[in-house]
């Protein structure tokens, strides 16, 4: 019997004040059209990378500890190799040195070939190799994680023992299996060989303001320091764009997709953990040290549903006006949300409410007024609901 499907969306109001937290190629502030005027846009691209740099700060440090399986505490063992699973992979060009470096690290007779072992291994998987100055590089950014780049360099260390290739199916299984939490996530598309895809697990909308707005300019002046005393002029002048605005962003997670990807419960509970964490408080780093734009969002609604994503972004296709902006911005997103549950039975299975400015009162109808800590805990128990639980053909055997 199928599992019934459950997402968990995020909706976020936040106000920045002024900011470049993400360029276009001139150096401006990305910008949409919605509802027939000019809003402030923060890519998608850009808000993943800043989830991602948290992600991982917070999914490696949770990982530490005891963890359980069932009813049992795991054994030192089984611990160790989960904690191995749950490394975050890394997207890069590199992934010969990666898994040169660990074939050197598993048997130093071999260090003088590890790059052409490596190298061997990762076009064994069909992986396209081209010399990028000088070194050997993937033909493309490929996600990989360092239990994928470990079996590579063990089967390139077993065929070299043998005088042997690598096995291109070995090669390709070790590919295909061992993925990392935030590969699970974010997925992975390998446009040569479509069977070392990973469907992603989350999906992140472009963040869009709730009202109109406009690029302004800084013009500035920089004053040399060792200047004469009789040289009035600035050591440089320029202006640097910014713009301020209150933003809607959103995303939503495949609680099953996320289930399958990992093919354990528990790490599953822990990447919903940290993801959810992770992109409410995150924040891109663009001109961060010019305009120190930390803002934390104002209002979090988080829902779990069984029946399909959905955002509530029309709720601001008509821009919301200046005057009581956060009160009536959070009035329009409760009723875009009755209107899409009235029409399409789409009333969540929970909701969840963070409130951290004044006027938000109105989303209380929306659900239950928690802090982050105790939303997290509700989607853990509600993620460990909907998933079997792990048992000794499961984690973290799966990974090896």
């Amino acid at each position: 019997m199928a599992q019934q499907p459950r997402f968990i969306d995020i909706h976020i109001l936040q106000s920045l004040p002024p900011s470049n937290i993400n360029r276009d190629d001139t150096g401006s502030p990305k910008t949409a059209f919605f509802g027939g005027v000019r809003r402030t846009r923060v890519s998608s691209q850009a808000w993943k990378k800043a989830t991602r740099d948290v992600f991982r700060e917070q999914f490696e440090q949770d990982g530490v500890g005891e963890d359980v399986r069932g009813d049992r505490l795991l054994t030192g063992q089984e611990f160790s190799t989960l904690a191995k699973s749950q490394m975050t992979g890394s997207r890069t060009k590199r992934a010969v040195e990666l898994i040169a470096s660990s074939i050197c690290a598993q048997d130093p007779t071999l260090t003088d070939k590890a790059t052409p072992l490596a190298v061997g291994a990762l076009k064994a998987a069909d992986v396209v190799i081209k010399e990028d100055k000088g070194v050997q590089a993937t033909g493309y950014l490929l996600f990989i994680s360092q239990l994928q780049a470990e079996k590579l360099a063990e089967l390139a260390i077993d065929a070299a023992h043998a005088g042997a290739e690598p096995s291109k199916k070995d090669c390709k299984a070790a590919l295909r299996q061992n993925n990392a939490v935030d590969m699970a996530l974010f997925g992975r598309m390998v446009a040569d060989d479509p069977s070392l895809n990973i469907d992603a697990a989350c999906q992140v909308a472009h963040a869009i303001g709730i009202h109109q707005s406009e690029n302004e300019f800084d013009y500035f002046t920089a004053m040399d320091d060792r200047s004469p005393d009789d040289n009035a002029g600035a050591g440089m002048i320029g202006t640097i764009e910014f713009t301020s605005s209150t933003l809607y962003r959103y995303a939503t997670l495949n609680v099953l997709q996320l289930r399958e990807n990992l093919a354990s419960t528990e790490v599953t509970v822990r990447a919903v953990e940290a993801f959810v964490e992770a992109f409410i408080t995150s924040m891109p780093t663009g001109k961060q040290n010019t305009f120190a734009n930390r803002t934390l969002p104002s209002a979090v609604v988080v829902q779990v549903r069984d029946c399909q994503p959905v955002s509530l972004v029309n709720a601001f296709e008509k821009p919301i006006a200046a005057e009581d902006r956060m009160q009536n911005a959070c009035q329009a997103l409760v009723e875009q949300e009755k209107l899409i549950d009235a029409a399409f039975g789409t009333t969540p299975l929970h909701s969840y409410v963070i409130q951290a400015a004044p006027d938000t009162d109105a989303l209380e109808q929306m659900g239950t007024v928690l802090s982050l800590a105790e939303v997290i805990d509700k989607l853990a128990a509600d993620v460990r609901d909907c998933l079997p639980v792990d048992d000794e053909t499961t984690a973290p055997g799966s990974w090896s």
